[in-house]
């Protein structure tokens, strides 16, 4: 896994820089789909007589998913287009470079137990990964606590009275009435108390999801934090988690020497070596289908003739280009996919940080800002001096709200006065920065997203050569290893004619500690301003 995953402390997945107790839900994996080996041969010329030079396989989109694809055709030698909308491969995953410095937008650590995958990934980089230790804390209070939590350092950083308040809070959660449970707030105070809710549930959880915690179902709760109590918390804090290990707490993970957007270029640049081409600054705005199949599509105003398309583009985006026009249930249901944007803002800062954690997590209220990423902790590479300290603030939104909205420069000035008084760097030390807006970065599952994306499918299914990969081409919240399983599975269909269900592809479950059903958070999700936005508006 290589995403960021936003959470509440609680659990956390093996490969996001996030505590993963509310990360967005992930479906869980069909085995038959994880166990096929990806296309590795060249395959039976009659399988792949379609394509041709005159008809390539076209992949849209140049993220981790999209490059997957063109890397394993062009590899085999079959001609190959990826189109990319922006001038950068790597999607969500790149890198961002400003005057020598690289940006990591989220965090991406390369850990995975997908075997090909992790494969993948070292034939690409060859030497060029890194292993770096995993260090992340909670911010609370202008204090660090461990994570996971450690009992003296928990006592150290409360002090004697807010352990007192926590405790008598606790005491009387757990003698009075319960009362309703129809919230996140309701049933976490009710075990834990209202004070340690406060502490470290509230504030993190509403910034996360960009609602009260009286709106977030207390189901989402039950299934993130079931089985916790005050006492087992502390026993685990004091004498460790023995006989119930996190499982998915990993001490070190690779990650490559100039950061996630270094294997995004390699890879382009091993694509064009074997005869394939990446194109930058290509948006497609037209999918053209007759008789079941895409015939033509158009791109960066060229016109193409694919013999399959592989497309990592959302599913509104896809809906919304295709020509003729989705039947009027398949753009409804588009219309109603739900995204949680969030932006970075990159700070450089002409002194050395106290601290160095590779991530911490803001439980502190007052400030808007969710994690903070201390690049140099990632790699040293990321920084082109000894003395100046690279950070990006991350902060969680939705697109068209009042952050969002925000000038660049006034971002920039909010992440100086933040950082401050957070004490953890002074304004004035500043050099400079800039925002980077990561569009559709999580999409949100809501109560109707199931029958939603099952409309899509339904209409997808009848184009014969189209296949949606990724994350945002399934509506699901894959992280990177898992969006590039997809891309593998899609090119094991085309070239060697499987049948692999990729919408089934989703090693997720293989970091929880049960397999269960996900809930989604909201008790009615909100609308946010990019669902009035045109179908087709494709970033």
């Amino acid at each position: 896994m290589t995403d960021d995953q936003p959470i509440s402390p609680g659990e956390e997945t093996g490969t996001d820089a996030a505590p993963a107790a509310d990360a967005a839900p992930a479906a869980d994996a069909a085995p038959a789909a994880d166990a096929a080996p990806a296309a590795d041969a060249a395959p039976a010329a009659e399988l792949v007589a379609g394509i041709t030079p005159e008809r390539p396989v076209v992949v849209l989109g140049g993220g981790p998913a999209g490059l997957t694809a063109g890397y394993l055709l062009a590899k085999q030698g079959h001609p190959v287009i990826v189109l990319e909308s922006t001038d950068q491969v790597g999607g969500i995953a790149r890198t961002e470079v400003r005057d020598g410095y690289r940006f990591d937008l989220g965090g991406h650590r390369f850990f995975t137990k997908v075997k090909e995958v992790d494969e993948l990934w070292h034939e690409i980089m060859k030497e060029e990964f890194l292993k770096r230790p995993r260090k992340s804390r909670i911010y609370y209070n202008n204090k660090f606590f461990e994570y996971p939590l450690d009992g003296m350092d928990v006592i150290k950083n409360l002090g004697l009275v807010e352990l007192v308040r926590c405790f008598v809070s606790y005491l009387w959660a757990a003698i009075k009435p319960k009362g309703p449970e129809d919230t996140f707030e309701q049933w976490v105070s009710n075990r834990f108390g209202k004070r340690l809710f406060t502490i470290f549930f509230k504030t993190y959880s509403e910034k996360l999801w960009g609602v009260p915690t009286s709106e977030i179902r207390s189901e989402f709760a039950a299934q993130r934090i079931k089985g916790l109590s005050f006492f087992s918390a502390a026993k685990s804090a004091f004498f460790g988690n023995k006989g119930n290990k996190i499982k998915s707490l990993i001490s070190e993970f690779n990650y490559p020497r100039y950061g996630p957007g270094q294997m995004w270029e390699q890879m382009t640049d091993d694509i064009r070596a074997h005869g394939g081409e990446v194109r930058l600054n290509a948006p497609v705005t037209r999918l053209r289908i007759d008789g079941g199949r895409v015939v033509e599509l158009v791109a960066g105003g060229e016109t193409l003739t694919p013999s399959h398309v592989i497309s990592s583009l959302p599913l509104r985006t896809t809906v919304g280009i295709a020509d003729p026009e989705a039947p009027v249930d398949v753009r409804d249901a588009a219309r109603g996919l739900r995204y949680r944007d969030f932006l970075t803002v990159a700070l450089v800062i002409k002194s050395p940080v106290t601290w160095d954690d590779n991530w911490i997590y803001i439980h502190q209220p007052g400030v808007n800002v969710l994690r903070i990423q201390n690049f140099r902790s990632w790699s040293e590479f990321l920084v082109p001096n000894d003395t100046d300290t690279s950070l990006g603030m991350e902060y969680f939104c939705f697109e068209g709200d009042q952050i969002w909205s925000m000038s660049d420069d006034d971002l920039v000035a909010m992440a100086s006065r933040e950082i401050e008084h957070l004490g953890l760097a002074r304004s004035e030390d500043v050099k400079f920065g800039f925002a980077v807006r990561v569009h559709k970065a999580y999409p949100m599952y809501d109560v109707e997203y199931p029958e939603r994306v099952a409309t899509i499918r339904g209409w997808l299914e009848g184009i014969e050569n189209l296949t949606q990969v990724g994350r945002n081409g399934l509506h699901r919240y894959n992280n990177s290893d898992h969006s590039m399983l997809t891309a593998m599975r899609a090119v094991d269909n085309i070239l060697l004619g499987t049948d692999h269900d990729i919408w089934a592809v989703n090693a997720e479950s293989v970091y929880h500690e049960e397999d269960v059903a996900d809930e989604q958070p909201y008790r009615e999700a909100p609308e946010t301003p990019a669902m009035e936005q045109p179908l087709a508006s494709e970033r």
